[in-house]
């Protein structure tokens, strides 16, 4: 799927537990959102995950939010992902939407 010119692709990242099988694999839980550059409207979404359908699961949760819809998203993944990444999730979410603002600055 070949992406717009007026978008950003941002990183997010945390840590999830030391007993998660995503920390065993990659060290760490991240997630990719492709925004908008000047709507911050989330267009696509993944993370890392040891099985496919959670970043599936995942992504119907991100995309037609804002990045800057911290507390929106935040409470959606609570009561939609019951996964053990679920505090992981929402600390890398507020990690990537730091560094979208860090863009309008910019």
């Amino acid at each position: 799927m070949p992406f717009d010119k007026n978008t950003l692709y941002l990183i997010g990242d945390a840590q999830s537990s030391v007993n998660n099988p995503i920390t065993q694999q990659y060290s760490a839980f991240f997630i990719g959102l492709v925004v908008g550059k000047e709507s911050g409207i989330i267009i696509d979404a993944g993370c890392s995950s040891t099985i496919p359908l959670t970043s599936e699961f995942v992504r119907s949760i991100f995309i037609g939010h804002s990045v800057l819809d911290v507390e929106l998203v935040a409470e959606e993944i609570r009561s939609r992902y019951h996964g053990s990444s679920q505090k992981a999730l929402i600390v890398a979410f507020k990690d990537a939407s730091k560094k979208f603002k860090s863009t309008l600055i910019d």
